[in-house]
């Protein structure tokens, strides 16, 4: 038995707490609805437990919502909060009722340990007569799932509805200056120093006041074309103390009005340094990347991971995924990750991609195989399989006839934002290879849950034979991009398919080389200007051991951003574009502009952080290769380093990695598995709680 905690039905709280989120995005002062189906938790719930009292108990029942409660099969009066019961087997059934609120549920007896605390050994049913417990082992059809819960979620008193996950500390302004828009009226200018997100608070302020945001100096200044602002009328007799009810994003604050001071309260997912990632080396530039790219990814990884803080402020699947794996280099906030699945997934029936976009649902099921090997939590495995299949039946009833995924009307095609002519209609090539990837993740959870109705990867073999056979062409050596109306073949070649069948295994150690070769190293094939999908591209070259190449990128493209003035990481930068003028924050115009909007690009997107994943995994150069660490590698790789520091988090504590042209020292934390440690021509096994240094002997 365990302590007892709130649960409910699996998934529900993160769906109702999903549609607050996703409804918190304004657009000047005017709230932005995600343009995606928002499902609804269960209003009513059945709980349910069978158990052995040793000893005679007082039970304590709490309750979010209405409910009735059955002993024994017995109907009881009126909604007791206590309930005593003798010694003897019993069985609790208690239906809950709450429409504001997924219905859930709290019980404590006063002896230690008693059977009958709420913890996930009960069983709950949304009345769909499917009952869900912890065995396995079904309860009407289908797999198993154990009621929901959060960590820490485990005050009687404290409503789940009223848990708060996030935390604010106050921060002052670093600077404020009066700025001259108007003749004969000075208004104020608040410098917060550096990207940031949380409350604005008012100090002695009264009468008429607009607050202008500004990721920027420019877009904060421009009352006309700003992202966010406010306006608000207060007492005229004032007030001391005034906070503002929205979140929001900004660098830069302007304050119209009668105001004697402007702090902010500052919202954070608290996160422990001392079990999470670190990075330090010979290169200051690359530490100064590092840090930008924690800190970004900190400012996105809210009660979910979402994309980007000023803007959209919606979880994406496509930016999740790659927060996740950042995050599996830098907090291992396993937690976080489930939520933001849960949340993703919704409810069926399915009636849509994931975001209304075919790749970002190939995006979510990936994702749960990049979850399963980091954390081998199978628990969550089998807690989401339900929906994961429903959700692939919608996938392979919309293939073509040949088994091909394919943009139906109603889809977005996304593949990424891109400054060259690509059609994204048609059977594109780099969707074959994300489904073909999604298919191997199914066989994974069905192999994991014992579901043998499917083949998966039969299909997923099926698909890469079809998909070699239409789109590899063997005198370009590349994988052409698509087949459009008509069945006309596009031989447009963009790095997109060729990158992703470098990193999901899809072609053998021969065509790899040729890929690289004429494709990824080709500076006739178009560039990408994205963070996003340079994500992809700079672990493919990683994977296929260009660490140098890629350090210099990483310094160029991150680098350009922090002399370009950034403080977290953008949502796309160009390199071509003229430099910023020097002076105010240092970021120009033409860095700011996207969607046609002056102001319409993020400068704090998730997807900007990738130098978490790529420092983490290609460099220090630790990757489980078996669910949650029960083997692993080390593989360290300088890259041109004169030396490197750090620290890679898993669920045991964090890998400790120090390495120079010479010597190498690997400690691994108490209860992991065991590692492999490769460095140049040793191979050495690493144990649990082991420390183990390596000298190289010749030049490496």
């Amino acid at each position: 038995m365990s302590k007892s905690q709130w649960i409910w039905f699996p998934g529900d709280r993160e769906i109702w707490l999903g549609n607050d989120f996703n409804n918190r995005r304004t657009e000047r002062g005017a709230m932005f609805p995600p343009f995606w189906k928002q499902d609804s938790h269960w209003q009513t719930v059945e709980f349910s437990k069978e158990f052995t009292l040793l000893q005679p108990d007082t039970l304590h029942i709490f309750v979010e919502g209405i409910y009735n409660f059955m002993v024994d099969g017995k109907l009881q009066f009126g909604q007791p909060q206590t309930w005593h019961l003798e010694a003897g087997v019993h069985r609790l059934n208690i239906k809950v009722h709450c429409l504001s609120a997924p219905p859930s549920l709290y019980i404590y007896g006063e002896r230690p340990d008693c059977p009958a605390n709420t913890d996930t050994t009960w069983r709950v049913t949304c009345e769909d007569k499917i009952w869900i417990d912890e065995n396995g082992v079904a309860h009407g059809s289908g797999i198993y799932l154990e009621p929901g819960h959060w960590p820490h979620c485990d005050d009687p008193n404290t409503l789940p509805s009223q848990f708060e996950l996030l935390q604010t500390v106050s921060l002052n302004a670093v600077s404020h200056r009066p700025v001259q828009l108007e003749e004969g009226h000075a208004d104020m200018l608040y410098d917060f120093g550096k990207e940031t997100f949380g409350y604005i608070l008012l100090h002695q302020a009264k009468g008429a006041i607009s607050i202008f945001y500004g990721e920027s100096e420019a877009e904060a200044l421009d009352r006309e074309y700003c992202e966010t602002l406010d306006h608000l009328q207060l007492p005229e007799s004032g007030t001391d103390l005034y906070q503002i009810s929205g979140s929001k994003a900004f660098r830069y604050v302007l304050v119209v009005g009668q105001v004697e001071k402007v702090t902010m309260l500052y919202e954070y997912l608290p996160h422990d340094e001392a079990t999470s990632g670190s990075f330090t080396c010979s290169d200051e530039e690359l530490n100064r990347i590092w840090q930008v790219s924690a800190y970004t990814l900190d400012l996105t990884t809210r009660e979910f991971m979402m994309d980007g803080i000023k803007r959209d402020r919606w979880t994406w699947s496509g930016d999740a995924i790659q927060s996740y794996l950042m995050n599996y280099y830098l907090r291992f906030d396993s937690e976080a990750v489930k939520r933001t699945i849960r949340q993703l997934r919704g409810k069926d029936p399915v009636t849509a991609h994931v975001n209304t976009i075919l790749d970002y649902t190939f995006y979510w099921f990936n994702a749960l195989g990049d979850y399963y090997l980091y954390t081998g939590d199978d628990n969550f495995i089998r807690e989401v399989y339900p929906r994961a299949k429903t959700l692939m039946d919608y996938v392979l009833g919309r293939l073509t006839d040949e088994g091909l995924a394919i943009g139906q009307p109603d889809d977005w095609v996304f593949v990424d934002w891109v400054d060259f002519p690509m059609h994204k209609r048609g059977i594109l090539c780099f969707e074959q290879i994300l489904l073909y990837r999604s298919l191997q993740t199914m066989q994974l959870c069905a192999n994991i849950v014992g579901d043998h109705n499917r083949n998966y990867e039969a299909m997923a073999k099926a698909l890469k034979t079809k998909t070699d056979q239409l789109f590899w062409d063997n005198n370009k050596k590349a994988y052409l991009h698509a087949i459009e109306e008509g069945n006309v073949l596009n031989d447009q070649i963009t790095k997109f398919p060729n990158m992703m069948a470098l990193l999901y295994d899809f072609v053998d150690s021969a065509r790899s080389k040729e890929i690289l070769d004429h494709v990824m190293l080709n500076a006739d094939v178009p560039a990408i200007t994205t963070p996003y999908m340079r994500f992809y591209e700079l672990a493919a070259l990683c994977q296929m051991g260009k660490q140098e190449e890629v350090l210099k990128e990483i310094k160029s493209y991150w680098g350009g951003m922090l002399q370009e003035g950034a403080t977290s990481f953008w949502e796309k930068y160009n390199p071509t574009l003229p430099p910023s003028p020097k002076g105010s924050d240092g970021i120009g115009r033409a860095h700011l502009e996207m969607y046609g909007r002056p102001y319409g690009k993020s400068l704090c997107h998730a997807w900007g952080a990738s130098p978490l994943y790529l420092l983490g995994k290609y460099y220090l150069g630790v990757i489980p290769t078996q669910p949650g660490y029960r083997t692993y590698d080390v593989r360290p790789h300088l890259g041109g380093l004169t030396w490197m520091r750090g620290a890679v988090p898993t669920p045991f504590g964090p890998i400790s990695i120090s390495a120079d042209a010479q010597t190498l020292t690997v400690i691994a934390p108490p209860s992991i598995g065991e590692g492999t440690i490769y460095w140049g021509d040793q191979c050495v096994t690493l144990q649990a709680g082991q420390t183990i240094t390596l000298t190289l002997t010749g030049e490496r």
